[in-house]
């Protein structure tokens, strides 16, 4: 159903600011052009679209300001995470430097409850899971810190015999502990941070 006559002249302003005002809206986010009043090359608006970027605060009448969040050491191998809890204390010297143990070092300190899997493992669950992305699998042994992407937590393994090579098993560490210095941290409250 077209408006009568009258209604569309009274509607013309109104849709001709609203294109004006979406087209304006398109070109600054866009990334209008260069001083010269060019249209950003294609080429560079897409590869720029693909690239990450760091979060940006924005407030009225302000410039943008880049925030960013947590990192982790730019060398992490070789860097020792405390787990302590339930009376029991187990320090894990990390070994891999990839992209999840790069993610679990920059939420240090974070507190996690351990709980005891299958005869195996002491497991828990960070709040969100970990980056994964371009980290490795593994062959798990006594003695690994892992994460198991399928399920988003970490893993001491303590009896790893007949676990083969799997890509979901991504290896942070090694530590040096009993499967009983390792039960102390069952329903308890385990803190991880970096040892100094």
């Amino acid at each position: 159903m077209v408006p009568p006559a009258s209604r569309r002249r009274r509607l013309a302003p109104q849709v001709t600011s609203a294109l004006l005002l979406t087209t304006a809206s398109f070109g600054i986010l866009t990334g209008c052009s260069s001083a010269t009043g060019q249209a950003p090359d294609p080429a560079v608006a897409s590869t720029r679209a693909a690239e990450p970027s760091a979060a940006v605060t924005v407030q009225p009448n302000q410039e943008t300001v880049p925030t960013e969040g947590p990192e982790a050491p730019s060398e992490v191998v070789g860097t020792v995470v405390r787990f302590s809890g339930g009376g029991s204390v187990v320090d894990v010297t990390l070994q891999e430097d990839n992209p999840t143990t790069r993610d679990l070092v920059s939420r240090l300190p974070v507190t996690l409850a351990f709980e005891e899997f299958a005869g195996r493992e002491k497991i828990a669950y960070p709040e969100t899971g970990l980056d994964v992305d371009g980290s490795p699998g593994s062959d798990p042994e006594d003695g690994d810190l892992i994460y198991f992407t399928p399920w988003g937590n970490l893993g001491f393994y303590y009896d790893a015999a007949g676990i083969d090579y799997s890509d979901s098993t991504i290896h942070l560490g090694t530590y040096d502990a009993t499967a009983e210095q390792l039960s102390a941290f069952d329903s308890a409250d385990v803190h991880l941070e970096i040892v100094e």
